[in-house]
């Protein structure tokens, strides 16, 4: 046993390790913060959840950045971490006077939570162990801003159209909702 462990090539161990351990703390912090989006026991503020989903999603961007994914790395910092999670909480800080969000928890509530994340854990196992060994895989596209352009507008244009439609009615359902009542009309 001495001996492995005097002729193991050390250096090659040491030159992989930073990135390793990179990943992991990226890692573990993005399940950290991504079950106190959800589940915190220190606070029951929605604000304090909208700062986790933050973090979460700078965790990503940084695991984005290890594989060299710059461009995706920074479409997640701009466009979820700057506008759509910063006007989420501007939005939830202006109304918390209006709101009162208090989320109350009861044992019936923990009991449903707990049935339905082991069924959908049970569901993706059961997924994961039904696909075969190897899978094909694609060739490697250049992370660069006109490689993934042609891709949208050519291969993936209907799932990006698709998106955009989707956006759209989250839009016009966001506003539609934000509308005061008028006179006659319940909601």
């Amino acid at each position: 046993m001495w001996e492995t462990l005097t002729n193991y090539n050390w250096e090659n161990l040491f030159s992989i390790l930073p990135g390793a351990l990179v990943f992991y703390v990226l890692a573990g912090l993005a399940i950290l913060f991504g079950i106190l989006v959800v589940a915190n026991p220190f606070s029951r503020s929605p604000i304090n959840s909208g700062l986790s989903l933050l973090a979460t999603v700078l965790s990503l961007a940084g695991m984005s950045v290890l594989l060299h994914a710059y461009f995706l790395a920074a479409v997640q910092v701009i466009v979820y971490a700057g506008a759509v999670l910063i006007l989420f909480i501007f939005v939830l800080m202006l109304s918390r006077k209006e709101m009162k969000m208090v989320f109350t928890s009861t044992r019936i509530r923990y009991a449903v939570g707990t049935v339905v994340a082991l069924a959908l854990a049970c569901l993706l196992l059961s997924i994961v162990f039904q696909m075969p060994a190897a899978a094909p895989v694609k060739e490697a596209v250049d992370g660069t801003v006109p490689a993934i352009g042609r891709l949208l507008v050519t291969e993936y244009l209907v799932p990006f159209e698709a998106i955009s439609v989707l956006l759209l009615a989250a839009i016009v359902g966001v506003v539609h909702l934000s509308k005061p009542n008028t006179k006659g009309e319940s909601k």
